[in-house]
């Protein structure tokens, strides 16, 4: 089958599921790529330096909580329209959609779902513009995989007179979190004196609150990524989400956010592809172009059998989380699917086009290192196979 390269592959004929609405949220958000993105991303990459102005961009875009309802900012979106958003910012760079998911999965998700009326009002028509940017913390020095050991706490601040006050302090630190250098508000999960985990919103500005960046990264060169350091941070209690505790709300948002990773990384496997296929029918070796070959053909072939095949399994979640059916089972399985396809078709792809595969005139190279990162984060590759396992058999294999 014909591809149209400056298309999405779509071997199945998947844009037939899909509502007029979603096609031309994709188009949207594809035409802002190629115009804003593509042209960039790579000097921003090869510097390890965050676009800023992605930020304004993307809020005006409605990349920004585009399933929040309208009335605080968001777009009011269903579950598939939020996933070709994040197909097409990561066809151009993970980094770009890591930033999307970050604001809309793990912050404005978590305020809307579990914060009073007040803290929507407040935080989330800024956050949704992006006036504001946010991010998420959970993960620790020595607490990833398993955030119910986090070591971050509260307790009341007392009056002189010993008197509960009206804040509560916030102590311990969060490590590789997206977006915090540049963040305006942070949700962070810490627990409280009885061990009970619950959600803050933290403020830049707060005294004893910093943002150290973490330098020397290999992969996701285009996001901010940086620590959370929290000394004696005097927190408002009317900044604590009133409507959920324990480890339910920090898993909750990971599995909206992990929803998204499912679509982002098929853009990612997209673009390598679309790269492959283009240098195969251009590059000439032995007297004839390279995809001419039975071994090019074969890495080609495979790349679209497994492009379409992560279409199929995310057009079919997408259509779950519309209906409220989807669970965090099925969404693991398909983060996991979609990371693993992407990255061994970034592999392939990098292979195809020989030592110009390294270099920063194709894209591949900074895909396959970005997709190091988005294989390991919101749940590692192993974690969310044992989640499936677990789910299949009845047996936890974490205890």
């Amino acid at each position: 089958m014909a591809q149209d390269l400056f298309q999405s592959p779509d071997y199945f004929d998947v844009d037939e599921l899909l509502t007029d609405e979603q096609k031309l949220v994709r188009e949207s958000v594809r035409n802002y790529v190629k115009k804003e993105i593509s042209p960039i991303i790579e000097d921003y990459a090869q510097k390890a330096e965050f676009p800023v102005q992605i930020v304004k961009q993307l809020g005006e875009l409605g990349c920004f909580g585009p399933t929040i309802p309208q009335e605080y900012g968001g777009g009011g979106l269903d579950y598939i329209s939020y996933g070709l958003m994040m197909q097409e910012l990561e066809r151009g760079d993970s980094g770009v959609r890591s930033t999307a998911s970050v604001q809309g999965s793990l912050v404005m998700f978590p305020i809307f779902e579990y914060g009073s009326e007040e803290q929507r009002k407040k935080y989330l028509p800024k956050l949704a513009s992006g006036e504001w940017l946010g991010c998420f913390g959970l993960t620790e020095p020595d607490h990833g995989s398993d955030p119910s050991g986090m070591l971050s706490n509260y307790k009341p601040a007392r009056s002189e007179s010993g008197d509960a006050g009206d804040h509560v302090i916030l102590n311990g630190s969060k490590m590789w979190i997206s977006n915090a250098p540049f963040s305006q508000v942070a949700v962070v999960w810490a627990k409280d004196e009885s061990g009970e985990i619950h959600g803050l919103i933290v403020e830049r500005g707060m005294e004893g609150f910093t943002t150290p960046t973490t330098h020397g990264k290999w992969s996701l060169r285009t996001s901010a990524t940086g620590e959370l350091v929290f000394d004696n941070v005097k927190v408002p209690k009317e900044n604590i989400l009133p409507n959920v505790k324990g480890l339910k709300g920090p898993l909750s948002c990971l599995t909206k956010a992990r929803y998204g990773i499912a679509w982002g990384t098929v853009g990612a496997a997209m673009d390598c592809y679309d790269t492959a296929l283009r240098y195969s029918k251009e590059r000439i070796q032995f007297d004839r172009p390279i995809g001419g070959f039975q071994l090019q053909q074969k890495k080609l072939a495979e790349m679209i059998t497994e492009i379409t095949k992560a279409q199929l399994l995310n057009w079919r979640l997408g259509t779950l989380m519309n209906e409220g059916k989807a669970t965090p089972q099925q969404v693991s399985m398909a983060k996991r699917n979609s990371c693993e396809i992407a990255a061994d078709i970034a592999r392939n792809a990098r292979q195809m086009l020989g030592g110009m595969g390294i270099t920063g005139e194709y894209p591949i190279m900074r895909h396959l290192m970005n997709l190091e990162s988005v294989i390991t984060y919101e749940g590692t590759h192993d974690v969310h196979l044992l989640i499936t396992g677990m789910d299949v058999t009845g047996f936890n294999a974490f205890k």
